[in-house]
């Protein structure tokens, strides 16, 4: 046994032995790096044999050698200085964590009250609600130790969130509503639509600067009664998002801008989803809207932007469907299949109720970078072309508006009563769906005709005319799927097809069919 140890000693012994020799020749091979008076004894001992071109190289040595000692002092420094500066302890880094995350909560928080507060424009009542909420005059300032318990801003922002819950966004939603810093508007339930047409586009003109045509408005509101997506297409720049963006000024309920990606595959990307790694669930802009809206009474524009940039019918396919349920209560998309206590309040089992009082606008440019947008998609949507600018005018401030919902959809529901589609039109539209049947194998469908007989009563409702309502729909609905057919086979039906329009409808009438079917007769 004593032999082992003797043995293990002399072995540890070796080898902190070998270990000191290198640390000691290491700390003497730096010491004699820098031994300037062994290099000048060396030098001496050449000198004498050196010439010209001797001296000249043993100069330029010289330099190139200082040159590649001070760049690996600098890279050494460097990589000490990195290694130092990422060396952080793990307490340190958690505790910075923890510090940006409460920042971030702290700002939504902010942010979203100012946006709240800036909404409120309702003209002496709004003052009232911005001064108290926001400003403290020199005579009301607290006294040290004081607390504003009447302050309901204050205390919604302090309001910290639950740790526990998995949807902080949306419970602040509920804390907001629930509270006395909201302050709902006096509404104006006297407008009709035809004034709305007028009034937005003035509105648009004198304080945005946008400049659309009466047609073009006109189109953009009957749609709104008759479906709850709308599709603006066209080339850049004519104001696709600008369209929507103004009406949300317009109406003191600023639309909601989602811009789409090009890795958009599923709805999560616009509902979000379920973290199993934080235990939170990823919120949306597009989720907390659409929950927000069942607050208040509102209309309310989301904005898909670009929204052919990814496919469709991938990740907006669930909301297309839902949105056609014949029953409003039964709009329900399920968010997160367990329950849990703490969740907000309007989650129904888990479920989000899709609030009827918000609308869906999509932009579309047709190019390289985007996909085909499918028929199912153009089907339960009304598409709009914005393919020109409109000229600059003078226009009055007619000044922004607030408006329920449910007056806007009474408007809606009475126009579709009193401007009915007549029984001569009726049977003008099953003579035309005959005829495309039989010269070019395509027809209407039930979905397609139920969106007409919504339109047109709302279009006359907003200004414009029966026929060209009519006009607009066969455009946009029936004569936009002749594009997939056969040019080359189609081609000598298109003059009998426009005399065919004007037997039925009058030679002044259905221009808006007649130049799409010429365009198309260009194309072959």
């Amino acid at each position: 046994m004593n032999a082992f140890f003797n043995y293990f000693y002399d072995f540890i012994c070796a080898i902190a032995g070998n270990i000191w020799s290198i640390i000691k020749n290491l700390f003497l091979g730096l010491v004699s790096l820098f031994d300037f008076s062994f290099y000048n004894k060396i030098l001496n001992s050449y000198r004498a044999k050196f010439g010209v071109a001797g001296w000249v190289l043993c100069v330029f040595a010289y330099i190139l050698l200082f040159i590649v000692v001070v760049a690996i002092v600098f890279l050494l420094y460097r990589a000490i200085k990195r290694f130092i500066t990422f060396k952080q302890p793990i307490k340190e880094n958690e505790e910075l964590k923890d510090e940006i995350t409460r920042l971030k909560h702290e700002m939504y928080k902010l942010s979203y009250e100012r946006d709240k507060i800036l909404a409120m424009q309702v003209s002496n009542l709004g003052m009232e609600v911005e001064e108290s909420l926001l400003n403290v005059n020199e005579d009301e300032e607290l006294e040290e130790g004081e607390e504003a318990e009447d302050d309901p801003l204050r205390v919604l922002v302090e309001t910290a969130d639950d740790p526990n819950a998995r949807f902080n966004r949306l419970m602040y939603v509920d804390r907001y509503y629930k509270s006395d810093a909201y302050v709902r508007p006096d509404y104006n339930d006297d407008i009709t639509l035809e004034d709305i047409c007028k009034d937005f586009r003035n509105f648009a003109a004198s304080q945005l600067g946008l400049y659309y045509d009466l047609d073009l408005i006109k189109l953009f509101i009957a749609a709104l009664g008759a479906t709850k997506m709308i599709i603006l297409q066209g080339i850049s720049g004519t104001g696709k998002t600008s369209l929507a963006y103004a009406f949300g000024q317009y109406i003191n309920r600023p639309s909601i801008i989602c811009p789409v990606q090009p890795a958009w595959r599923d709805r999560t990307e616009l509902f979000g989803y379920f973290n199993e790694f934080t235990k939170k669930f990823n919120e949306t802009d597009f989720l907390k809207t659409i929950y927000e809206a069942s607050y208040y009474e509102d209309m309310q524009l989301i904005v898909l932007d670009e929204m052919n940039i990814a496919r469709v019918e991938y990740y907006f396919a669930e909301m297309l469907s839902i949105l056609e349920m014949p029953r409003i209560e039964e709009r329900k998309i399920s968010i997160v299949s367990a329950v849990w206590d703490n969740d907000p309040v309007k989650l129904d089992e888990g479920k989000l109720f899709i609030s009827p009082n918000v609308w869906y606008v999509g932009t579309i440019n047709n190019d390289d970078s985007t996909f085909a947008v499918a028929d199912k998609v153009y089907d339960r949507a009304i598409q709009l072309d914005l393919d020109t600018k409109a000229a600059r005018f003078d226009a009055p401030n007619p000044g922004s508006l607030y408006v329920r919902y449910e007056h806007v959809n009474e408007m809606f529901e009475k126009a579709k009563e009193t401007y009915a589609l007549s029984e001569l039109y009726r049977a003008k539209l099953e003579e035309v769906d005959n005829y495309i049947i039989k010269h070019f194998r395509i027809t209407f469908g039930n979905r397609i005709l139920k969106q007409i007989y919504d339109f047109v009563p709302c279009y006359v409702a907003c200004g414009g005319t029966e026929v060209d309502g009519i006009d607009f729909m066969i455009e946009k609905k029936i004569l936009r799927k002749f594009t997939s057919l056969n040019l080359g086979y189609i081609r000598d039906e298109i003059d009998g097809f426009i005399a065919y329009l004007n037997e039925i409808f009058g030679y002044e009438n259905m221009n808006m069919c007649k130049e799409f079917l010429l365009r198309l007769k260009k194309m072959v």
